[in-house]
C-alpha cells in the first residue's frame, strides 16, 4: 500500500493533545443557546474565506445576503461561486470523506457552470504559478486517478491520528492537483470533512478561515514540504492553526446582526454574559420581561403578562424565579414599589 511521506514532530504530538482539550471546550459552546447563530456565522466565514483565497471579492455581508436568498449586484461568476459553495456545504453531512466518488460529486456541485468538466478529474497537465513563474508542476493527468485512489486507500486504512491524516491528505491533494480548477477550495473542504470524523464541530469550524488569515504562511508551508519531500512542515503549520483557532474562538463575540431582535436588544442593554454571574441561561420570555422592566420598573405582573402574551400566573412565577436568583430586586411596597434589575 502506498504511504505518503511525512514526519511527526514533537511539536505536532504536543499540539494533538492541546487540540483535543480545546475541542471539548468549543463543543460545549456550540451546544448552548447561542450555538445556532455561531454555526451560521461560521458557515458564512467558511464560504467567504474559501472563495476570497481564490480571488472572489464579495464581502461577508454579501455572502450572508445570498445565503438568505436576497438579490445582490455583483459579477455573475462570483455569485455563482457563492451559490455553488452554499450547495456544497449543505452536502457536508452526506459526504463520506473516505469515498473518492463523493469527492467527485462535491466537485461537480462546487464548480457547476464554472468549468466544463466539473465532477471529473483533469484530462490535461496543470501547474501552479506565482508572480515569479511556475511554482509546482502537478503529476501528469493520466496518473491522477491512480494517485487519488492510492491516497484514499491510505486515508481509510492508516492508523495515524485523524488530525495527522487530515493534514497529510490536504497536502497530498494539493500536490496532485486532481482537478483543472477548484483544487484549493476542495482540499480545504475535504480536510474539514476528515476532521468531522474526529468531532462533528469541525463542520462549523472554518478551516478555510485559518488559511485565509494566513495565506502566505500556508503557501510557505506547502513549499517547505515540497522542498523537504514530505509533508511534516505542512502538518506543523495546520495543527498550529487549528489549535490557535479553537483557542481564540472560546471568547469570540457573536455577530449581533444574526440575532433575533430580542436577543440583539438584550445583548446591547445587558451584555452577552449577563446571566453567567447568576448561573442562569435566560429564555426569550425572561429576556423580554427584563427589557420591559428596564424601560419601566413600575410594571406589574399583570402588565408583563399582557405585553408578553402569557398568563398572569406565568409572569408571576417567572418574576419570582428571577427575584430568587438575585436578578430582580423589589424596592418599596407591594402596591407602589419598583422592580430593579441587579446589574452590579
Amino acid at each position: 500500500m502506498y504511504i505518503p511521506p511525512f514526519t511527526i514532530s514533537a511539536n505536532a504530538i504536543n499540539l494533538i493533545a492541546e487540540i483535543s482539550g480545546q475541542i471539548e471546550r468549543y463543543a460545549i459552546r456550540l451546544e448552548q443557546e447561542e450555538g445556532l447563530r455561531l454555526r451560521k456565522a461560521n458557515r458564512i466565514k467558511t464560504i467567504h474565506s474559501s472563495l476570497a483565497i481564490e480571488g472572489n471579492t464579495l464581502s461577508e455581508d454579501e455572502v450572508r445576503d445570498i445565503l438568505d436568498g436576497k438579490t445582490i449586484v455583483a459579477p455573475l461568476k462570483q455569485i455563482q461561486e457563492v451559490k455553488n459553495a452554499i450547495n456544497t456545504y449543505e452536502l457536508y453531512p452526506k459526504l463520506n470523506p473516505y469515498n473518492v466518488k463523493d469527492l467527485l460529486k462535491a466537485h461537480g456541485v462546487m464548480m457547476q457552470a464554472l468549468v466544463d468538466d466539473a465532477g471529473h478529474f483533469r484530462r490535461s497537465g496543470v501547474g501552479v504559478f506565482s508572480e515569479k513563474g511556475l511554482v509546482h508542476m502537478a503529476p501528469p493527468a493520466d496518473r491522477v486517478p491512480i494517485l487519488m485512489n492510492d491516497l484514499f486507500d491510505w486515508l481509510k486504512s492508516a492508523k495515524d491520528h485523524l488530525l495527522i491524516r487530515s493534514c497529510v491528505f490536504h497536502y497530498e491533494f494539493e500536490f496532485i492537483h486532481p482537478f483543472i480548477d477548484g483544487n484549493g477550495r476542495m482540499g480545504r473542504l475535504w480536510q474539514s470533512l476528515i476532521l468531522g470524523k474526529l468531532h462533528p464541530l469541525f463542520e462549523h469550524l472554518p478551516v478555510e478561515n485559518m488559511v485565509y488569515a494566513n495565506q502566505q504562511a500556508y503557501y510557505n508551508a506547502i513549499t517547505a514540504s515540497t522542498n523537504a519531500g514530505q509533508s511534516g512542515p505542512f502538518i506543523d503549520f495546520m495543527l498550529n492553526e487549528i489549535y490557535k483557532t479553537l483557542k481564540d474562538r472560546q471568547g469570540e463575540e457573536l455577530p449581533m446582526a444574526d440575532a433575533n431582535p430580542i436577543d440583539r436588544e438584550f445583548g446591547i442593554k445587558f451584555g452577552s454574559e449577563f446571566g453567567i454571574k447568576f448561573g442562569i441561561k435566560f429564555g426569550i420570555n425572561e429576556k423580554r420581561l427584563l427589557l420591559l422592566l428596564n424601560s419601566n420598573p413600575s410594571l406589574t405582573a399583570s402588565d408583563i403578562a399582557e405585553q408578553i402574551g402569557m398568563t398572569q400566573r406565568g409572569a408571576e412565577k417567572m418574576m419570582k424565579k428571577l427575584k430568587d436568583a438575585g436578578v430582580l430586586i423589589r424596592q418599596g411596597s407591594r402596591k407602589n414599589g419598583l422592580w430593579m434589575i441587579n446589574k452590579d
